[in-house]
């Protein structure tokens, strides 16, 4: 399965064009996504509109919602900050390293386009595509 970061659906929704929005619109119908419940969050409160949140709300039904931390999860996730801070790497976004250990711990690729999620990809095994 493949979970979608906030930061290629803001671009899509913003008609931005990059390489991992065109690969998001070519998964999309082709390969099963999911849409994390904080992802989910991260993109609805930047609309202004209730009305377009409620639209991308109702849009993101056909994806499959997860969520994306518990106890556990949380636990290898402060670890795994931990382990890059050791290493000199400090991620901005405490919900940028849960992302990237669900993916990692749960087997699942992340298609993104922020920098945050590369010292995960490099020194963690985080898969993105």
């Amino acid at each position: 399965m493949i979970l979608v970061d906030s930061s290629v659906w803001i671009d899509h929704f913003r008609n931005i064009e990059s390489k991992p929005v065109r690969r998001l619109r070519q998964l999309i119908g082709e390969e099963p996504l999911l849409i994390g419940d904080l992802i989910l969050c991260e993109i609805l409160q930047g609309f202004n509109s209730e009305a377009q949140a409620r639209l991308v709300q109702r849009s993101f039904s056909r994806f499959e919602a997860v969520a994306l931390s518990d106890p556990g999860l949380a636990v290898i996730a402060a670890a795994n900050y931990r382990s890059l801070r050791r290493q000199g790497i400090t991620i901005r976004k405490t919900i940028d390293v849960i992302i990237g250990t669900f993916c990692i711990e749960r087997g699942h690729a992340l298609l993104h386009s922020d920098r945050d999620f590369e010292p995960m990809e490099r020194l963690l095994g985080l898969r993105s595509i």
